[in-house]
């Protein structure tokens, strides 16, 4: 059966899985969602990015105006501005570990989509896209809301391909499988953290370094 339900993977003239249509529900071919899925995903990715610029930048002039506030001898307010930036940090973090998890997953998809090899493949792939919704419901509740589409359109396929193949679903496997990409996710996100966001000073260097400044 799963060796049939491979060689129907890309069939166009026929629906798939014809001969199980009482288990399947008729519409369009596995991998023409698959490649909808994909191209979702992409969406998604591009807009954590567009944000991600924006989260940046956003860093980028607090941390001058901290780094202005201390040659100026101002504590108050140069700590004031850490602290935002080290709430603005809270927020990159987020979205950059989202970020590197879609990714991710976007290549595990298109390997499935290229390969055909769906059902050891896809069952990691949906604990990892329901990770990220619930990670940016707070930070971007537009992305979280369209992961949890994609998230369901993603289940009710790996649902269909267990049906298909006779292959059963391993949710412990799976959620291993996942917690590992997004560990690796996470660490791919410190890494970049470290690369674009300096040091931000403590409230004791920001006045060891302004009486320092008094001192000239």
């Amino acid at each position: 059966m799963a060796e049939k339900f491979l060689r129907q993977w890309d069939k166009s003239g026929e629906p798939l899985l014809s001969k199980i249509k009482s288990k399947v529900h008729h519409g369009p071919p596995l991998k023409e969602r698959l490649s909808n899925s994909i191209y979702r995903l992409q969406v998604t990715l591009k807009k954590l990015e567009a944000n991600n610029s924006r989260v940046e930048q956003r860093d980028k002039e607090f941390f001058k105006k901290c780094a202005d506030a201390q040659v100026a001898g101002d504590t108050m307010r140069a700590t004031m501005y850490a602290n935002e930036c080290a709430e603005i940090r809270k927020i990159a973090r987020t979205m950059l570990h989202s970020q590197m998890a879609v990714e991710q997953v976007i290549m595990r998809l298109e390997t499935i989509r290229d390969f055909g090899d769906v059902t050891l493949q896809m069952g990691p792939v949906v604990p990892i896209v329901q990770a990220v919704k619930g990670q940016l419901m707070r930070v971007l509740p537009d992305v979280s809301y369209e992961l949890g589409t994609i998230s369901e359109t993603l289940n009710s396929m790996v649902m269909e391909v267990g049906e298909a193949t006779g292959s059963n679903y391993d949710m412990v496997a799976s959620g291993e499988a996942a917690q590992n990409i997004l560990k690796e996710a996470g660490v791919i996100a410190e890494q970049k953290m470290t690369e674009r966001f300096p040091e931000l000073p403590t409230p004791d260097s920001t006045a060891t370094e302004a009486s320092a400044q008094k001192g000239l």
